[in-house]
């Protein structure tokens, strides 16, 4: 296990950065060269308060995000401002903001593909990535919502599921806390049942849930923060960066296959969906990723990599960022 820092870092501060066309919240603890990091789904930038004071203390500027449609970011109507262009253009506008010109950028879920595709877009920029649970996939192959429609069977892949504006978030928004609750204990570890994201005709995702409140590792205050939140702002926005994949897959044409060539981290849990159904993208890695320092697969854990193991997904970052992108020359 890599030696943990022990610095004690400053207490976080939060503040919101003009970006283009917009707003992004953010949270700031230590200083030093930049690490932005960005959430997935349904999360925001609280799912890295255990690695915002770790990554701090080795001497790093760590920034937590809302990506565009959560928190206290801006949350544009239109689906179309969810596409990953704008969103790697938020993240390039983030650093521009912080008086920064380069950063380590590290995303988990939906924020993995964020992360990668500013590698992707913007190495300049983005010098170092890391990806927790989501492993790069080259922009290319098939249209998204034809491998969607494929998966399931006679069941609706919950992507699918979430193509219909408004279907998901009627269902969501009818019971929030209890619907993070029930998603957040599904997706754990030490097992996940693979029918979760699977949702039979004129049923609801929730129907598979458990319904025995969060997981061990989520506290009630810990709900409560992320109930807070989108009690406030509702779904749509978080639900929208699903229903532009079809446009990303067009956007994105002129680097297909294009390979991530920074240094670069893959972190998963081995109970993960993501580790079974893109194991295959797991496997590219030496031609996907050939500046890939290190990859791990951690046991008994499930989706929330960084908030169930938080102590060893913490420690596996700070080692990674010191090889890849040092505090100090």
């Amino acid at each position: 296990m890599p030696e943990q820092p022990t610095q004690q870092p400053p207490s976080p501060v939060h503040r919101t950065v003009p970006v283009q066309g917009g707003r992004i919240h953010c949270v700031e603890q230590g200083s030093g060269p930049l690490v932005l990091l960005v959430h997935g789904f349904p999360e925001s930038w609280y799912s890295w308060r255990h690695q915002l004071p770790v990554i701090a203390a080795a001497g790093y500027r760590a920034v937590a995000v809302d990506v565009r449609g959560y928190g206290r970011s801006s949350k544009p109507a239109d689906v179309d401002a969810y596409r990953m262009l704008a969103l790697v253009g938020d993240a390039v506008g983030v650093v521009s903001a912080l008086g920064e010109r380069t950063a380590a950028v590290i995303g988990h879920d939906w924020g993995s593909g964020i992360a990668a595709h500013a590698a992707l877009l913007r190495p300049d920029v983005f010098t170092a990535v890391g990806m927790l649970s989501v492993p790069y996939t080259p922009p290319g192959g098939p249209r998204p919502s034809e491998v969607f429609a494929a998966m399931g069977g006679e069941e609706e892949f919950y992507v699918r599921y979430f193509q219909q504006p408004g279907r998901a978030e009627a269902e969501i928004e009818a019971d929030v806390r209890g619907w993070l609750a029930g998603c957040y204990a599904g997706m754990s570890g030490p097992a996940v049942d693979p029918a979760l994201y699977f949702v039979p005709a004129g049923a609801r995702m929730a129907d598979r849930f458990p319904s025995d409140g969060p997981p061990a590792w989520l506290t009630e205050a810990d709900l409560d923060v992320y109930a807070g939140e989108f009690e406030r702002t509702g779904f749509a926005g978080a639900l929208n960066r699903y229903r532009t994949m079809d446009r990303d897959w067009e956007d994105l044409a002129p680097w297909n296959g294009a390979p991530l060539t920074q240094p670069s981290l893959f972190i998963c849990g081995a109970a993960d969906g993501s580790a079974d159904w893109l194991s295959a993208a797991i496997d590219a890695f030496p031609t996907t990723l050939p500046g890939l320092v290190s990859s791990h697969l951690l046991p008994d854990t499930g989706h929330w990599v960084q908030q169930e193991r938080p102590e060893e997904v913490g420690a596996l970052l700070v080692d990674w960022l010191r090889t890849a992108y040092p505090a100090q020359p």
